[in-house]
């Protein structure tokens, strides 16, 4: 996903939270949230996510290397109590497992790895091909030059053979090529493109079932339900079906807000992508419940802008009035997903607690926002209630 690299300013934040509530003991807590009030009665409901909507599709978060390494005790909690699939925010993404020519980084993305299967979890890798969090040195000769057509072909199929080659069959799906279109449905000039031409997509595809024959391929982006962007992301797919590229999935990152895109617009995209005889996900679920910007629209994460207090209403904690709106969002969100159960495997959020989430520094720096199921202390809120209300009775 389009997630930029945390910040001192947001390790912070979330540094003063864990230490605010380790002294009244976050896991107790936690525990205590997801288990039936003690009132003398027992019940046999879902007390958890993943339990809830077992029955429907996978339920999962995007993870910091401070959770999946264990440093964060009270991510780990919440991700091991409530989700049982995983992505990575960054560690699999070129910039950070492939940095030089040559040289790999593979401890954070073992232990990333390992951190699932211990906790028996679907594991995904998040991203192979991006025009963004690449290194210079990929698209680049010797004397900054642009490459060649042969060289980054020759490139892109070493970085996939190895990447994917040294989790086949541990991943069970990946992020193959990662926001390859513009708002109008046309494909983005990223250096992909312009060096290699519009076939890039189907070798990445290629490459990666090479690497493992048996791993889920998906093409991911954000704003799908806008129209013009959806019919690109049919004819995207629809060609590399035609290519005979593997492709098994489509991720729709729902960085949505509280008004947008509308019930309607994203239904009509599940509908059209339902056609297309693939799998569907949900990659990126978080809601911004702060106000907009014209950078805010959409999810590339180049997009910048000043900040005010007028753009930061709720740095000392949610209204209750917000938190409602918030959870009838949620609901009406996973209302549709459940109608599409047949066609979705996998709704991911992107962060565990709010403290984790990349929209607070994204496009204002420092902003604080509330955009996730679980708050800053791990304990779920009224949308969280408002997702689990629709599957139990």
């Amino acid at each position: 996903m389009n997630l930029a690299l945390r910040t001192k300013e947001s390790d912070d934040i979330m540094k003063y939270n864990r230490i605010t509530i380790a002294g009244i003991g976050a896991l107790c807590m936690l525990a205590a949230a997801c288990a039936p009030a003690e009132t003398g009665e027992s019940t046999d409901a879902p007390q958890t996510l993943k339990d809830a909507y077992a029955d429907h599709f996978f339920v999962g978060s995007a993870l910091n290397a401070r959770q999946f390494t264990g440093q964060d005790e009270l991510g780990v909690s919440v991700t091991a109590t409530h989700f049982n699939t995983i992505t990575p925010e960054n560690q699999l993404k070129w910039q950070l497992i492939h940095p030089e020519p040559g040289r790999f980084a593979f401890e954070l993305p073992d232990q990333y790895v390992a951190f699932g299967e211990e906790h028996d979890m679907a594991i995904i890798g998040h991203t192979l091909v991006w025009h963004s969090q690449t290194p210079r040195w990929v698209f680049e000769d010797g004397n900054g030059n642009p490459a060649s057509r042969d060289t980054l072909i020759a490139r892109m199929r070493n970085h996939i053979h190895t990447v994917v080659g040294r989790y086949s069959g541990r991943i069970r799906g990946w992020d193959v090529v990662n926001e390859a279109l513009n708002e109008d449905g046309s494909l983005r000039q990223s250096p992909w493109m312009r060096i290699i031409g519009e076939d890039y997509l189907a070798m990445a595809f290629q490459f990666a079932r090479e690497a493992d024959p048996e791993a889920e391929l998906y093409y991911n982006d954000y704003s799908l339900p806008n129209p013009a962007k959806r019919d690109g992301a049919v004819r995207l797919i629809r060609n590399l079906q035609e290519a005979g590229a593997p492709v098994t999935g489509i991720g729709m990152q729902g960085h949505y807000n509280l008004t947008g895109p509308s019930i309607e617009q994203i239904d009509d995209a599940l509908s059209a992508f339902s056609e297309l005889g693939i799998d569907i996900m949900f990659t990126e679920v978080d809601i911004d419940v702060l106000p907009r910007t014209p950078q805010s629209e959409g999810a590339e994460i180049s997009n910048r802008a000043e900040g005010s207090d007028e753009l930061n209403p709720y740095a000392e904690g949610l209204p209750d009035m917000v938190q409602q709106e918030l959870a009838e969002r949620y609901a009406d969100l996973f209302r549709l997903f459940l109608n599409y159960d047949d066609k979705i495997t996998r709704v991911t959020f992107w962060g565990v607690t709010d403290g984790d989430s990349w929209k607070n520094n994204w496009p204002i720096q420092g902003r604080t926002n509330h955009p996730l199921l679980f708050d800053r202390e791990g304990l779920p809120k009224p949308a969280f209630d408002a997702v689990m209300e629709l599957v139990i009775d």
